[in-house]
């Protein structure tokens, strides 16, 4: 057993954080944060309007912030924004404050669950596959570097990969009471 006071989320955009995440928090009496969500809260401003505004470079403050305000928290499923392993202090933070679920997903499988979603300030170009091929040899190691449990989510459904995941987490993650 692992004990942690978070469950917490990463992987590429795409892999099911969101979608699996709000079916696992529900099984396990957690709130469901979505850190890009709580983004676009604070700044009343659309992710992509903050990648035009202030760059990647300023959204990445903005998650930074953001991270640390929510891992401060406990009791709570936190699904992260694809890019936030690329910061170290975000590593450091997601390591110290919860057990770490790694969804993995194929590029193959991402372009077909991607390709109508317009949202996604990187991948706004023309070369989608490519970016996506870059994007996973980057972040893959971080990604595998922070990871207490990993779960390919490419040939499950959501509801599939929740069931799969509530069986593996009653045996490697015990939810950590930080106020007893």
């Amino acid at each position: 057993m692992n004990p942690a006071p978070n469950l917490i989320l990463i992987g590429p955009m795409g892999a099911g954080k969101t979608c699996i995440g709000r079916r696992l928090a529900e099984r396990f009496t957690l709130d469901f944060v979505d850190v890009d969500q709580a983004i676009v809260e604070a700044a009343g401003a659309s992710i992509a309007d903050i990648f035009e505004h202030a760059g990647e470079a300023g959204f990445r403050e903005q998650e930074r912030t953001t991270l640390a305000r929510l891992l401060a928290g406990q009791g709570q499923l936190v699904s992260t924004g694809g890019g936030a392993v690329l910061d170290p202090a975000n590593r450091a933070l997601i390591a110290a404050r919860g057990f770490v679920v790694h969804l993995h997903v194929s590029v193959p499988a991402q372009l077909e669950r991607l390709a109508r979603d317009k949202g996604r300030p990187l991948l706004q170009r023309p070369d989608r596959e490519q970016v996506l091929h870059d994007l996973a040899r980057h972040r893959d190691p971080l990604y595998q570097q922070l990871a207490d449990l990993t779960l390919d989510t490419d040939l499950f459904t959501a509801a599939d990969a929740t069931a799969q995941l509530v069986v593996k987490l009653a045996t490697h993650w015990q939810r950590q009471d930080l106020t007893a």
